[in-house]
Formats: structure tokens, C-alpha cells, sequence
């Protein structure tokens, strides 16, 4: 059969000619590939993914032939864990715990300390009830128990953990086997101190305990002096000797003291030279000898392992009276680390003579009843290290790894029994009765649990043999669809066969999804029956469950796709002309990314994926109002100019108009893409939102720059041209027009725009070159700028964008005995653009309209009226800033700023004489009139008049000293400019008519209007 990829393809070639209001019922089969041929036994190696008509591969083969009903279960033989006749138990290696095991089986192999333990007084094991577990809670209990266990338990081996547990040992460690063993006894020997009977008290010392002395003799006087000691094991240096006949000369032969090591004699009362030896005095009846393969390392801290072979057999040892020991046990630790390796036991049956080897749960019995020491010889090291063999003679044993040996006392043959055979007390014998119960039931339950699952197998073998022949679906049949894998799980033995659940197969409709096909099988209605009897489960999808709709679908998309690239072309030649007007509004991500959202929205539709409407592409913007995407994760069509509201984006900038055609072949690929005319408007809330969020970072702002120049904002401690600061060389100019409209933002941020740009191009003449002399900036012209310090300019830099720096230095000159000043100006003077400048400002002077200027009130005798009060009116509502303004100098002229050279003390003095404020400060009885430079003496007198209530041939007016008379002259002529200021002088009989009738007053003036 044709890979699955092939057969999906060969499914939908008739979408080609095909359109989707055209599918026919034939074309639906193919979609759902009805009709392709099932494949027969043996032709295919495994199942066919794409065909559902093939149900071969899918688990049959081991159900259709004969089957050992062994493969029913995975449960062993619960006899494998039963002991055998004649053999000894076992114990479990927790971990790390061999060495462990290897002394238990040691000490429970000496009939005289089994026998001693069973003796000892136990009254909670006496009265312990059968119906519940027994718990030891002493070391003497423990053994007890499981000495008991390893005598007449039913198990191949038993579980000392109870007893690992109470000795607080760490199963995942190895801890030192001679230390431990030495430790053991001692807190053994503790435990049965408590015992009763003297016998069970001194049994650790009466079968382990032997005593010697350190015998010292004085080789002046010949005086002895010994100190007896007792020893329960015997260490003996392995190293540099052959056998164990020279381990125990090395440990018995004299020592001499001389030198500093001298001995201190009592009878001669002074160190002399002396000699010392180890006496044995009486030996234990079990001999332990501990061969010292583990040695400390002083340089190093830890142990390392000595390997030499050692020789031993049978030893005679002379004391007081000689005792022939043979050998029982042989401790082996198997390794080349002191640190790792395993643990064994050799141990000789007391009763038989045969030899036995403890290997954790593995027990093996010796051929013959010599020891043989076998594949725990074998140390992993290199060739080159190990050292050869050497030959034994008959009877001797040549070990490497052996660390203890075990020596029984010989004792004469005897024919009485009793001596080697070691009864279970009655009590101990009752736990082990019940333990053994225990262990029975277990192998009860395992072999039924063996039969159930051997039994339920073989009816599975018949269901399955029955079913197979029903499963395939014949032509003209009804039919349903079965997965695949609950088939497969069916016919696997080793999971339990759940349900049938063919949910996920279901299409937005409700019926089989196409793209499930090739993950089901086709199968007759009657099997289908059974299988749903048998086991439940649904939705069952027969041959009325096949998908017009989608398939409808999946034919339209198909198209779409192979359409695609055509419509690409004649987009991206559509989009590129200009429109106004009509259209729709595309996201310029969109339409940047199109193409592969549409093959995205293509696949999308073309699985039938189940998502929510909100994460379906195309859906529009309304199902989700928490979406939240970046043009990299778009996954809608224009959802790039959608706002968090569903509305329109507020930037502009993000999105394009284009045409009605371009919108159309658009909607063919993404039908649910939210649509947007340019009638559309933008999100309220977002522009609610955006004002908030500017007001609040202006505010932030404003705060930020007002901190950092606050005497500029306030106009404290300013710098001036006219006295020039101490310890400064530089001052910065900016234009007067920038700190304005600065401070204007920072009183009301939220209401002004922020000022980015100095400006200090204002400044500059068109050819880059400065618009204004030193004399005029003293005189006149600085209210143009402002001066900054040094280190405002360097946060005016750091804030805002600076087109041109323009500053004013002073350099001190020495010139012969005399110390003068030079000021200047960095950025050169335009001399043309100044003149033209100078001449522009007085045309403005003489050309002006609406320009205000101010007529004051005098009477006969020259004295203001009321001049000490300034005047508050409506044009006039608050104080007037001063600043200073100093005359100019006679002399003076408008040289380059570089060669202006005066003393800086007699020169600001002058400058110090006189301040005016660049402000008009008006007085009571001063009025300010609009006028312009084209209008005559006479239209002022009318405004006069209204103002004054004084007649025109009343009023006679005068302007620095000059009276105005000529009635038809126009005041640019007459040199009246801006903010110049006219004396009105008025008879006193007019004033005092005035006061007398007001009536009279409006009546004439009234009159003399017209």
C-alpha cells in the first residue's frame, strides 16, 4: 500500500475540477477513502496509517495461533522464593548492608551463641498474640527472632531490616566490616548483661574473650612486670609475610626498648634497657583473627587496601596450655577499594563438616567438605599489578581478599547429638509459625492470581479470534469507524481495554473529521455491535457520519491554495496606487504578511481546529476583548489595527487604504477579518486613554526640567551683560522666545505642548552669523535673549536639542602695566544682515499697525496726575516685571565684540546709573489707545476724546517735548511709535466744567463730534 502522505493527496485530486457546490455523494467516499482495497495476511510488514480499510499490523498475529498460556501473566513462580530442603536462608542486601549479612551468618553459625540467645528471657515474644505483628525492640530480640527466621523459616531468604533499622545503620553507605564487628559484640555483650542468668551474661566473653599480657623485663636487674589485658580479636600485620604462621611469630616476638624508647625500672629507679613480648595466657573458644588489609594512611587521611596472598589452614599456638584450633569462617571482601566492593561469607556447617558460601539471598553449598575459594578472588586490576599465585601445599588455603578469620577450639568426636543440634524455643518457634503463614498465603495468592490471568487470557484468545473474522467491512454493507489505537490497546494483553471514546474524532459538526480517517479502521456494523456491547463507550460514527460540510469545506480551501500565489501578484500590483476616499483600512502588518497568514488560515481551516473563536485567524476582534498581540504573533488577519475595545486603532500611521478590489480577493481568504471604511472612527477610549497617559508623562516631565532649573523658572540669581558675574568666563544665550514658551509648559503642562528645540537659529541671519552687537544687547536688544549659566546650559544641552550654541565670553588682557576686559560674542556678527535688521526695525517703527500707546493726563503746571500710585485697569492687572536697561554711552560705537576694551569697574558703574523697565508701568491718569502708523492727529484727538472726555480744540498734545498740532499729519510721520507715551494737557476751566455737570460734558462732546 502507498504511503500515508500518497494517500492523502490521491483522496482530494478531485478538488481540481471540482467546485464545492458541486460535490456529489462519490466524491465524499473519496475524501474519506471508502472504497480503497483492504489489505490481506502477510502483504504488509506493518499497518497501512492512511487506509482505514486495512486491519492488518494492528496486534492480531499473537492472538491467532496457538499460545502458551505462560505469556497470560508476568507473575514468577512464588516457589522459586521457597527454601530449599537442606539448605540454609539467606539475607537481603538492603543496599549496602553485605557486610552485614556476612557477620550474621557468621555469629549464627556458632552453635554456642545461638543456643546462649535462645535461652535469654523474652516476655513481649512469650505473650505476643498471634493476630498481630511482631515488633522486636532489643538487640537481644532481634536476633532472636531472626536467628529463629534463619533456622526454620520457609523463605529462601529473610529481610533484616527490623534489626539494620535498631543499629541506625545507613543502607546506602558501607561502613568498615572490622569496625563494626568489633562494635556489635560490645553492645551485644551490653544487652545481655542484663539478662539473669550468669551464664547468658558472660556468654560474649566466654566465646569470644581471651586474656594476655604485655610482659616487660629489665635487662640490668632482671625484674619482670606484666599487664594483663583481655582481647576479643586478634590483629595481625599481613604485610611482608607469607603465611599466617609469621603474621603470629610477628605479633609474639620480643620488642626491645633501648634508646629514648628505654624502659623505666622500679627497682633500679631509672630507665634501662628492657625487653617486651605479648604472653598468651588462656584463648578464647572461638578465635577471631583479623588480618589487617585496611591501613590508614597518615599522608592521606583514609584507608587504602593491602593485597598481599596470605596462607593459613589449620594453627597450633603454645600458651599456658596448648589449644588446636581448625578453621571455620572465612570473611572475604571482594575489591580493590577500602571504600567499595562486596562482602562474602565461607562458613562450615557445625554438624556436617560441608562448607558453605553466603553470598547475600545466594546460598551455595562447597563439592566435598573442603573450602574453595572461587571467583571472589578475582580483583579488578591491571595485569602488571597483580602478583603471582603462589603454590599451596595440601590442606593450605591462599587467599588475597580474606580480611577475618574464624578459628574453632578442636574438640574430641562425639556420638552424642545434642551438642551440634540447637532447638528453637517454643515461643520463637510460634513467630516463626506465623511468619511462615504469612509466606504460605502469599504463594496462595500468587498462584491464583497466576491462574486468574491465565484464565481471563484464554477467553481473551477466543474473543479475539471470534471478532477478527468479523471486523472487515464487505462492499455494500453498512459500517463504522473504530480508532485505531483502542483497536491496537484491544488486542494488547498488557493494558486493560477501557471504553471506546471517539470523541476527539468529531468535526464542528458533529460527525467524522476527514483528517481522522486515516486514524480509524473501517469495520463492519456486526462487529461494531459487540464491541460497543461489550465494552461501551461513543460516539458511534457509521456511514451516515461522513461531513458534506467539511468536506466542502477542505475543497474550498484547497483551491484557495493553489489560487494563491496568483492573487499575490495582482495584490501586491494593486496595493503600490494611491487612494483617497473610498476604500477599506488594512493594517500595513497585515498586509506585509498576508500570504503566510493566509496559508496559516488555509492549514487553520483546513484541520478543523476546535479553538475558541477568539484564537481562530479571521475571527475579528470582538469575541476577545483580552487578546493581546505583537505583528510577530499575529495570527489574525488585520487584527494589527484593532484596539484592546475592538474598535478601530488610534495610529494612523499603522495602517493603509486600499481599494474595493484589493479588499474583496482580501475577504476570500480571511471572511471573519474585522472591515473598517473610512467612515470608521477611532476608539474613543483609546484617545481618552492616550490624553490621560500624555498629561501624565507631561507632568512628570515638566516636574523633572522645573527641578533642575528652578531659578531659571522663577528668574532668580539671573545673570546680566551690564555687571558682568565674578569667577565666570562664559555665558550662555538662548532666545527670550524659548524660556517663555518653556515656562508657559511647565505651569501648565497638560495644557501647553513641551518645548523640544532652543531655537537658537531666531538668532542667527540667514548666513549663520549673529544678529546682534554687545552695545545693543546692553541698550536694548536682550530682550531678545536670555543669559544662562554654565551649568543651566549643561542641562539645557543634556534636555533639549540644541541647533547652535551661542555664548558670551570675557577674557582679562594684559597690556603693559594696564589689566582691561575683552567681551565678546563666539558666533561671528553678519554685519549686512545686522544693518538690514536695524533698518527692518525701524521701518517696523514707522510702519505699524494696531501698535498700542499710552496717553498721559497733565494739567497746567507739568505735574502727572497722581503719578506716585500706578494705575490698575483691565489692560493692567497685575505687577510688571522689571528688568535693567542701560543707557548708552557716549562714545560707543558697534565694533566686533572681540575689540571692545574698557575697564570692567569704571564701566559698570555707568552702566549701574539709571534702570528702566522693558515694560510700560502706567500711571493714574494714563490710558493706552490702539493705533496705526497710517492714522492722522485727528482720528487720535476723536480717541482722545472718548477716552478723556476732552475736546479735540481742548486737547493740546506733546510727545518728548514737541507739540503735535498738525491735524492732518500722520502719526508715523510725527514719530508717535510704539509704546511712546503722549502728554494730553488740558485747560483748568475745562476740568473744573467737567466736575460741575457730567451731562454737559457728554452733551458738548456729543456736539462736537458731530
Amino acid at each position: 500500500m502507498a504511503p500515508r502522505i500518497q494517500l492523502e493527496k490521491a483522496a482530494w485530486l478531485w478538488v481540481q475540477t471540482v467546485r464545492p457546490e458541486e460535490i456529489r455523494l462519490e466524491h465524499i467516499e473519496l475524501a474519506y477513502r471508502i472504497n480503497l482495497q483492504a489489505c490481506k495476511r502477510g502483504t504488509c510488514r506493518r499497518n497501512c496509517k492512511g487506509n482505514p480499510n486495512c486491519l492488518v499490523g494492528i496486534g492480531e498475529q499473537a492472538w491467532l495461533g496457538e499460545i502458551d498460556e505462560n505469556t497470560f501473566h508476568n507473575i514468577d513462580d512464588p516457589n522459586s522464593e521457597r527454601r530449599d530442603k537442606n539448605t540454609f536462608v539467606g539475607l537481603t542486601n538492603l543496599g549496602a548492608t553485605c557486610y552485614v549479612n556476612t557477620f550474621l551468618q557468621v555469629w549464627f553459625h556458632n552453635l554456642e551463641l545461638r543456643r546462649s540467645l535462645y535461652q535469654c528471657h523474652n516476655s513481649r515474644a512469650e505473650e505476643h498474640n498471634s493476630e498481630s505483628e511482631y515488633v522486636p525492640q532489643s538487640i537481644c530480640e532481634h536476633l532472636q527472632y531472626l536467628f529463629a527466621l534463619l533456622q526454620n523459616s520457609n523463605r529462601k531468604y529473610i529481610d533484616p531490616s527490623s534489626l539494620v533499622k535498631a543499629l541506625g545503620l545507613d543502607t546506602g553507605q558501607q561502613q568498615d566490616a572490622q569496625e563494626f564487628s568489633k562494635l556489635f559484640l560490645s553492645l551485644l555483650e551490653d544487652t545481655l548483661t542484663k539478662q539473669k542468668s550468669p551464664n547468658l551474661q558472660n556468654v560474649i566473653q566466654q566465646q569470644f574473650c581471651g586474656q594476655f599480657s604485655y610482659a616487660t623485663m629489665c635487662n640490668q636487674c632482671g625484674r619482670s612486670s606484666a599487664l594483663p589485658s583481655r582481647f576479643y580479636e586478634l590483629e595481625l600485620n599481613i604485610q611482608g609475610h607469607k603465611n599466617l604462621t609469621e603474621c603470629v611469630t610477628e605479633f609474639l616476638e620480643e620488642e626491645k626498648l633501648d634508646g629514648e624508647n628505654r624502659y623505666f625500672c622500679e627497682s633500679c629507679q631509672s630507665k634501662q634497657n628492657a625487653t617486651r613480648r605479648i604472653r598468651l595466657h588462656s584463648l578464647p573458644p572461638t578465635l577471631n583473627l583479623q588480618l589487617m588489609r585496611f591501613v590508614f594512611d597518615r599522608s592521606t587521611g583514609s584507608l587504602w587496601k593491602n593485597n598481599p596472598y596470605s596462607i593459613f589452614l589449620s594453627l597450633v599456638v603454645k600458651a599456658a596450655v596448648t589449644s588446636v584450633y581448625e578453621l571455620s569462617a572465612v570473611l572475604i571482601h571482594r575489591g580493590i577499594s577500602a571504600y567499595s566492593g562486596h562482602y562474602i561469607a565461607h562458613v562450615k556447617d557445625a554438624r556436617t563438616g560441608d562448607w558453605y558460601k553466603f553470598n547475600d539471598e545466594e546460598i551455595e553449598k562447597m563439592e566435598g567438605k573442603k573450602l574453595q575459594l572461587g571467583i571472589e578472588e578475582d580483583i579488578a586490576e591491571t595485569v602488571k599489578s597483580q602478583a603471582r599465585k603462589p603454590k599451596c601445599s595440601k590442606g593450605y588455603h591462599c587467599s588475597r581478599n580474606a580480611y577475618m578469620l574464624v578459628y574453632k577450639v578442636q574438640e574430641e568426636p562425639s556420638s552424642d547429638p545434642s551438642g551440634t543440634n540447637v532447638e528453637v524455643p517454643a515461643f520463637l518457634q510460634r513467630l516463626v509459625d506465623q511468619d511462615n503463614h504469612k509466606f504460605e498465603e502469599w504463594c496462595s495468592e500468587m498462584v491464583d492470581m497466576r491462574k486468574l490471568s491465565v484464565d481471563k487470557g484464554k477467553a481473551k484468545h477466543e474473543e479475539v479470534k471470534e471478532l477478527y473474522e468479523l471486523l472487515p467491512a464487505k462492499d455494500g454493507e453498512r459500517y463504522e469507524f473504530i480508532p485505531t489505537n483502542w483497536l491496537k490497546k484491544w488486542l494488547d494483553d498488557s493494558t486493560a481495554t477501557k471504553e471506546i471514546d471517539s470523541s476527539s474524532f468529531l468535526c464542528a459538526h458533529g460527525k467524522l473529521h476527514p483528517d481522522k480517517v486515516g486514524d480509524s479502521k473501517r469495520v463492519s456494523l456486526k462487529a461494531a455491535d459487540l464491541l460497543y456491547e461489550r465494552y461501551g463507550g461513543g460516539p458511534r460514527l457509521d456511514d451516515l457520519s461522513l461531513c458534506r460540510e467539511c468536506v466542502s469545506q477542505r475543497c474550498r480551501v484547497l483551491r484557495l491554495k493553489n489560487q494563491l500565489n496568483e492573487d499575490y501578484k495582482e495584490i501586491s500590483s494593486l496595493v503600490k496606487r494611491t487612494l483617497s476616499g473610498e476604500g477599506y483600512w488594512v493594517g500595513k502588518a497585515s498586509l506585509r504578511s498576508w500570504r503566510q497568514l493566509a496559508l496559516d488560515q488555509l492549514e487553520e481551516d483546513d484541520h478543523e481546529t476546535k479553538l475558541s473563536s477568539s484564537q481562530t485567524n479571521g475571527k475579528g476582534p470582538h469575541t476577545d476583548n483580552k487578546r493581546e498581540s505583537t505583528e510577530d504573533e499575529m495570527k489574525t488577519f488585520n487584527e494589527d489595527i484593532v484596539c484592546s475595545h475592538g474598535a478601530l486603532s488610534i495610529l494612523e500611521t499603522e495602517r493603509k487604504l486600499v481599494s474595493a478590489e484589493v479588499w474583496t480577493k482580501l475577504r476570500e481568504y480571511f471572511p471573519k477579518a474585522p472591515e473598517f471604511t473610512p467612515t470608521h472612527e477611532a476608539c474613543q477610549q483609546c484617545l481618552v486613554r492616550e490624553v490621560k497617559d500624555n498629561e501624565a508623562v507631561s507632568k512628570m516631565m515638566a516636574l523633572d526640567q522645573k527641578n533642575q532649573l528652578l531659578n531659571l523658572f522663577n528668574e532668580k540669581n539671573r545673570p546680566t551683560l551690564t555687571k558682568w558675574p565674578q569667577g565666570i568666563d562664559v555665558l550662555y544665550v538662548v532666545p527670550l522666545f524659548f524660556v517663555e514658551e518653556w515656562r508657559k509648559f511647565i505651569r501648565r503642562p497638560t495644557k501647553s505642548s513641551p518645548v523640544s528645540n532652543v531655537g537658537n537659529t531666531l538668532l542667527l541671519c540667514p548666513h549663520g552669523g549673529f544678529m546682534f552687537t554687545y552695545e545693543s544687547l546692553i541698550s536694548g536688544d536682550a530682550q531678545h535673549i536670555a543669559l544662562l549659566w554654565p551649568s543651566e546650559w549643561e542641562v539645557v544641552s543634556r534636555l533639549f536639542i540644541v541647533d547652535h550654541c551661542v555664548n558670551v565670553a570675557t577674557h582679562l588682557i594684559h597690556a603693559c602695566v594696564c589689566v582691561s576686559w575683552c567681551v565678546f560674542v563666539c558666533s561671528d556678527l553678519c554685519w549686512e544682515c545686522r544693518e538690514s535688521y536695524l533698518f527692518q526695525q525701524q521701518k517696523d517703527l514707522r510702519e505699524y499697525t494696531q501698535a498700542t500707546i499710552y496717553i498721559r493726563k497733565v494739567i497746567e503746571d507739568k505735574r502727572v496726575v497722581k503719578e506716585a500710585a500706578p494705575e490698575l485697569t483691565a489692560s493692567s492687572s497685575e505687577a510688571e516685571e522689571e528688568r535693567e536697561e542701560p543707557p548708552k554711552v557716549e562714545g560707543l560705537k558697534d565694533p566686533y565684540f572681540c575689540q571692545v576694551t574698557r575697564d570692567p569697574e569704571t564701566y559698570m558703574s555707568k552702566l549701574d546709573g539709571i534702570r528702566r523697565s522693558t515694560r510700560h508701568r502706567k500711571l493714574r491718569g494714563e490710558k493706552a489707545l490702539i493705533v496705526s502708523a497710517n492714522q492722522t492727529l485727528k482720528e487720535l484727538k476723536i480717541q482722545i476724546m472718548h477716552a478723556f472726555s476732552v475736546a479735540p480744540f481742548d486737547q493740546n498734545l506733546s510727545i518728548d517735548g514737541k507739540i503735535l498740532s498738525d491735524d492732518a499729519a500722520t502719526l508715523g510721520s510725527l514719530g508717535v511709535i510704539p509704546e511712546s507715551i503722549i502728554c494730553l494737557k488740558v485747560p483748568d476751566y475745562v476740568c473744573l466744567m467737567f466736575k460741575g455737570s457730567c451731562l454737559l460734558v457728554d452733551y458738548f462732546v456729543f456736539g462736537h463730534a458731530h
